[in-house]
This record gives C-alpha cells, structure tokens and sequence, in this order.
C-alpha cells in the first residue's frame, strides 16, 4: 500500500469541509505523510492523524514521501489521460502541490509529534467517541482487492466507535479498477442494523475517473458492545505489511 501526501485543501475537497467541520475534534486515519494535520494546526484546528507507519522513523516517512512524489511526475506526464485534472489543473501543480504537503508533513511532525499517534485499523488506541469527525481517504474501499469484507466491517465500525457524530470514507472506488466498491452496499446495511445510517455524497474533486463520492456515516446513535482494550502494540499491524515505495521497485538509471 501507498503513502501518499496530500494535501490540507485536498481534504477540504475530497470532505467537503466547512469553516463550522474545522472547528471540530477531528482524526485523520491513516494520516500517512499528509499535510493535513500540519496545516490544519496552523489554523487552529484540533486535529490529529493515527497511521501504523508512525510507530517507526516519521521523518524517515516524510522524506520517503518526497522521494514518491518526484518518482510519481514522469508517470503523471506520461499518462495523464488516465486521470482528472479538474482540480488539480496539471501533472505540474500536481506535484507542487503534493511536494509541499509532504514538507509540511515532515516538519509538524518534528515539531509537534503528539498530534501523530501510532495505530491501526480495525482497533484504534482511542476511547469511544474521542474526536468529533474522523476522516479516511484511500484505504477502505480502494484497497478492497486486498482487504476482505470483514476487515472493512470492522474498521468502519471502530471508525464509528470514535466518532461522535460523522465519519467521512473517499473515494469509494477500488484504485486498480475505478469501480465501485463490490459490498459496498451491503457493508451499509450491516451498518444500518447497528446503529450506523450513512448516505453517498457528492464531492468537487475527482482525480480517479469516477472518484467523487464520499460515504458518511452518522454516528451519535452507535453503540459499540464492550470489548477489550487496544494498545498500540496491538495495532501496529501495518509492520508486517511495508508501504510500497515505487522508486524502490524502479530499475535505476544507467
């Protein structure tokens, strides 16, 4: 799996959020090496990201980010009709754009480390109802190839758990086929039967063709039976399961 490193107005547009959702408590989960949680402090957002790849070298993440970011350009240019440009104009802003997250993620997170909490789907290391919105972009749904129904029952539910009011899924598309998620619609009614209406939305943002629906989940009426309590030794599941750098797999020059 990618870390990518968007960017703190790429959320606002993948979520749709409102002056009024930035005055909220809200997690970024998986953060990876966005730049949202560094930006969103600057303005004075009480916001934090949970990622398992935080329980090993941030900086080291940050800078591996940067190094993707360079590696994805020439695959940009060379497919950009692959992709959706209303947003982002070009491979050229695309770049800048994701360049300067992904700084803005490696000196927050030196700065200020305890906005970066090491965890993992489906436990998370917070107490029910933590943080008022929770916010996740590009691993449910996109990695459903490779993560079975289950596992997304259970983290949407833990999703819920630590929300008290919404939580925000984009986009609901697999990234290898830009197809709707297969049991998307059944996931919604297991949630339903336990407390968890949700609705599709609209978004102004599309990068993947056909990637402009997010799903939100309604919360304040959840609850979760009791369970045991997760430590982060728990949830740094990801360890067993390394980010993918593509400038790693790449033949080098010569």
């Amino acid at each position: 799996m990618l870390v990518s490193a968007r960017s703190f107005d790429e959320y606002r547009a993948m979520f749709t959020l409102t002056d009024h959702d930035l005055t909220l408590r809200i997690l970024d989960c998986p953060g990876g090496a966005a730049g949202f949680v560094a930006e969103a402090g600057r303005r004075g957002v009480d916001a934090r990201a949970v990622d398992p790849e935080y329980a090993h070298d941030r900086r080291r993440l940050g800078e591996l980010a940067l190094r993707e970011v360079q590696y994805k350009h020439t695959a940009l240019v060379a497919e950009a009709s692959k992709y959706v440009w209303t947003w982002f104009g070009d491979p050229e802003r695309y770049t800048t754009i994701r360049t300067g997250a992904a700084r803005a993620f490696l000196t927050d997170v030196t700065a200020r480390p305890d906005r970066y909490t090491a965890g993992a789907l489906p436990r998370l290391p917070f107490p029910r109802g933590s943080f008022d919105l929770v916010l996740s972009s590009h691993l449910l749904f996109s990695y459903g190839a490779r993560l079975d129904e289950a596992f997304h029952l259970g983290a949407l539910l833990d999703l819920a758990r630590v929300a008290r009011w919404e939580v925000r899924l984009f986009p609901v598309l697999l990234h290898t086929s830009d197809l709707r998620y297969g049991a998307l619609d059944r996931l919604r009614g297991e949630l339903a039967d336990r407390g968890v209406p949700s609705r599709l939305e609209r978004v102004a943002y599309e990068f993947q063709p056909g990637g402009d629906e997010m799903l939100v989940l309604s919360c304040p009426d959840y609850r979760p039976p009791p369970g045991p309590t997760s430590t982060t030794e728990d949830l740094v599941v990801g360890a067993a399961d390394p980010v993918r750098w593509r400038h790693r797999e790449a033949t080098p020059a010569r």
